[in-house]
């Protein structure tokens, strides 16, 4: 499966330059590789972000989640989300499991690894759970 270099242009734009909250990826089939499927303004919310991940087709997601410590400290994570719903295809599923390391070795800086089956599986609660 081959990576297209927009998605770790854009990867790179959000761990370093901190221009994007998120980056949804998705395979496309036909090409046999990982393109940017959206891109996340600073601004938009977590809830924004869960919104754009489709009911029934299988993602890759980067989000940077920005939490305050126990000790008052503002600090961010990358998460990596690999969004995979029990009503996808199995095909897709298939697809997405077996490129999913490929993947995720050519953005460097993911600090937190997520997989997700439905959305009670990446939300805010858990989030913010594994970011400590």
């Amino acid at each position: 499966m081959a990576v297209h270099d927009d998605c770790k242009l854009r990867f790179l734009e959000l761990k370093a330059k901190r221009t994007h909250r998120f980056v949804v990826f998705k395979i496309e089939e036909k090409q046999k590789q990982v393109v940017v499927e959206k891109i996340g303004e600073p601004t938009q919310s977590y809830e924004d972000f869960a919104a754009c991940l489709p009911e029934n087709e299988c993602r890759y997601a980067v989000y940077d989640f920005d939490f305050v410590t126990a000790e008052n400290c503002q600090k961010s994570r990358i998460f990596f989300i690999a969004w995979s719903p029990d009503t996808a295809r199995v095909r897709s599923k298939m697809i997405y499991a077996s490129s999913k390391d490929r993947f995720k070795r050519e953005l460097d800086g993911i600090q937190v690894e997520l997989q997700a089956t439905d959305p009670t599986e990446m939300g805010l609660d858990v989030i913010k759970s594994r970011a400590n």
